[in-house]
């Protein structure tokens, strides 16, 4: 059965939080529900639908933003309570509107995530988790990172609270009271955590997640371990997934699986068999899905999709159909119900037109006044700057609640821009300054009418760092501008993995010295991403991660006094070597540095690289072949005397130049490793070898492998 949804906007709230948007249960004769979302001005709307329009139940006065809304109530009953987090409290308010509940918690920091189950409130902060019951302190958990949400279990399904979480580092924690049951692996980032089936399935244990890097999964929590269901991989290169929900909208009598990505996508999932989910259906809307819900909300016996996005649109997919087809030279007679609806709708676009008309002829008028005083316009900003492990670059997405203008993007150290397909702004490059402190990029992105979401996709050399900025300026008046930056870190395109190869030949670099525990974590925050800021708890802590450039690992342990780092790749120790000296030397702090060096480890690297060199290499010799090619064929007119390797290069011209414009520099970088990987192996062995860099180079054009790892021997 093919799904045929209609869109229908409803109204425009502030810009919102992810998930704060619900539907309250259907009540009374009507089957229509009510929707109730909170914004990041403090406001609670609540709305329902009377003869086609939106109309307020009851909408609370501005406040702190609201981060969080969810509905409960007593167990096995209508959960139609409206509880909404802002900062540290929580708000308690009745389907009309009455507020009944304040709640000042003990946290010390902004509420980030809320669930509630009967009497029982789960919140997290950043890092640390509580769980009242009535309103009294119950359990407190800190977690090793970041928490991006939390659910628990349905207690009427599984008969004990369980408690999960979602955190930056590719794990849910399983809690019981105020201890860690045990911990399972994600495939990335979970950002948002749901019930299967709304209600966790037929033993209640069922969760679905999502990541940041558009992943979705299916995990089965039971009281000793994890049993994982199925996983549905991000092939499409979409956003990362910021809503999840549970609603029949087929009427098949199986719930289907309606999601939301922060590149607009909404996508529907179905169950044809008891396997992995099918996607049925997508819509693309302009900017990010904060909250995701289906029900029944613009009329009786229409179910419908409704989606909140991130500047604040309520807009429904219904089952409705909005328009009907005619035949040639039949007469389309309209409803009286949508006569009135075009006309109302006329009459309040020429009512805005007049009023934007007025309100611009008072603000020519106020601004050429000598006692006028312009004040800056505030406006919100989304902006996310994520390592993408498929190509090892880095992803920067700016979404600003009104149409963007102009992006001017700035570097202090050497990045490349890369093209990205969904990207329709004018870019244009400026010369940068020869000072080596100065602007190694300046470029500025000129975005079409009504853009309000623009992605940009970095690569960074590892070993150079610095700093990366983005001016915003929207489409507003007075002209105004916000400055956002992006650290650009020494191992810039390393990135957290749960485990390692032991197998591989490593290199090791010990640091000893007077330094604090807090001290070293923060050198390592600064020398890799994914690393949380706050010092973990306990005496000592190892990360593992994975260059997703070469495939090369890394692993990280220290504790007070004492670092140990471990990598198959030299330059990684050279990197880490480099930087963490100048930063114990700027804190005056007197380190004893030892390393050992494994030899085989040279081999090993070039040995990862090469394919990628050898893949390029041919790759330019394709692209440079294909003007020839085509003048040929333009003389020739025919190219059948051509060898089928020639021929084949002009039947994919198309897609290898795409692809090598997609790639730009890729050649460069790869002869930059390998000269770095030189010159790093004979550096530990305090030999200077900078003048064989030109042999090097001449040798890498068209090099075998046992050659290349020859040069490298014979050079000692």
């Amino acid at each position: 059965m093919e799904v045929s949804l209609a869109r229908v906007d409803y109204l425009q709230v502030g810009v919102t939080a992810q998930k704060t948007m619900r539907l309250l249960p259907a009540s009374g004769r009507r089957a229509t529900q009510k929707v109730v979302v909170g914004d990041r001005d403090g406001v609670i709307t609540c709305f329902g639908i009377k003869k086609g329009e939106p109309a307020t139940v009851f909408k609370t006065l501005p406040g702190p933003k609201i981060a969080r809304l969810e509905l409960g109530g007593a167990l096995n009953t209508p959960q139609e309570k409206i509880f909404v987090a802002t900062g540290s409290e929580v708000r308690g308010f009745t389907k009309r509107g009455k507020q009944f509940l304040s709640f000042e918690t003990n946290l010390t920091e902004d509420i980030k995530a809320m669930h509630i189950s009967g009497a029982d409130l789960f919140l997290c902060a950043s890092y640390i988790y509580n769980h009242y019951c009535d309103c009294k302190d119950k359990h407190y958990y800190l977690s090793r990172d970041k928490i991006n949400d939390v659910l628990c279990l349905p207690v009427d399904k599984v008969n004990c609270i369980t408690p999960v979480l979602a955190c930056q580092d590719r794990v849910l924690r399983v809690l019981q009271g105020s201890d860690l049951l045990y911990e399972v692996e994600v495939p990335g980032p979970p950002t948002v955590l749901a019930l299967n089936n709304g209600d966790g399935g037929d033993s209640g244990e069922e969760i679905v997640y999502g990541t940041s890097d558009g992943k979705l999964g299916l995990i089965q929590i039971t009281g000793s371990a994890s049993v994982p269901k199925w996983e549905i991989d991000n092939e499409k290169k979409r956003g990362g997934i910021l809503c999840i929900d549970s609603f029949d909208i087929l009427r098949d009598g199986v719930k289907e699986l309606l999601v939301g990505r922060d590149d607009g996508v909404l996508e529907i999932y179905s169950f044809e068999s008891a396997d992995d989910p099918v996607l049925r259906y997508d819509y693309v809307l302009s900017e990010s899905i904060s909250s995701i819900q289906g029900g029944c909300v613009g009329k009786d016996g229409y179910d419908e999709v409704l989606a909140c996005t991130y500047s604040g649109w309520l807009t429904g997919l219904t089952t409705e159909l909005a328009y009907r087809e005619g035949g040639s030279g039949e007469e389309l007679k309209l409803s009286q119900e949508m006569q009135s609806k075009i006309s109302s709708l006329r009459n309040e676009v020429e009512h805005l037109q007049m009023k934007v008309l007025g309100e611009r002829e008072k603000y020519q008028q106020s601004s050429q006044s000598s006692s006028a005083v312009s004040s800056v316009p505030a406006f919100s900003v989304n902006d996310k700057f994520t390592l993408n492990k498929d190509d090892a670059s880095y992803s920067l997405i700016l979404e600003v609640q009104a149409a963007i203008d102009i992006i001017l993007v700035q570097s202090d150290v050497p990045v490349d821009l890369l093209d990205v397909d969904k990207n329709s702004a004018v870019v244009s490059f400026s010369n940068c300054d020869s000072d080596p402190n100065g602007n190694c990029l300046l470029a500025t992105y000129r975005c079409q009418a009504n853009t309000t979401r623009l992605e940009l996709k970095i690569r960074s050399i590892e070993g150079r760092y610095g700093t990366l900025q983005a001016y915003v300026t929207p489409r507003i008046q007075p002209k105004t501008c916000q400055v956002y930056q992006y650290q650009i870190k020494p191992l810039s395109l390393h990135q957290r993995t749960h485990s390692i190869d032991r197998d591989r030949p490593m290199n090791t670099l010990m640091l000893k010295g007077q330094f604090s525990f807090a001290e070293i974590h923060s050198w390592v925050v600064f020398c890799l991403p994914e690393v949380p800021e706050r010092t973990p708890p306990g005496e000592s802590v190892t990360f593992y991660f994975q260059n997703t450039f070469l495939g090369t690992q890394l692993e990280s342990t220290y504790r007070i006094g004492e670092g140990c780092f471990k990598s198959d790749n030299i330059s990684t120790i050279s990197i880490l070597k480099d930087v963490l000296s100048k930063e114990a030397t700027k804190r005056k702090i007197n380190l004893n540095i030892s390393f050992d060096i494994n030899e085989e480890s040279v081999r090993h690297t070039l040995k990862l690289i090469h394919p990628k060199l050898e893949y390029q290499q041919l790759l330019a010799k394709k692209v440079h072949l294909i003007d020839a090619l085509r003048e040929l064929q333009v003389q020739e007119g025919n190219v059948d005397f051509l060898v089928p390797e020639y021929r084949s290069i002009l039947e994919e011209a198309d897609q290898l130049l795409e692809e090598y414009k997609k790639q730009p520099a890729h050649l460069e970088r790869l002869y930059g490793m390998i000269t770095d990987l030189f010159i790093d192996k004979f550096k530990f062995r305090g030999t200077n070898v900078k003048s064989k860099v030109p042999l090097l180079l001449e040798l890498l054009d068209g090099c075998e492998q046992d050659r290349l790892i020859a040069f490298f021997e014979a050079a000692s």
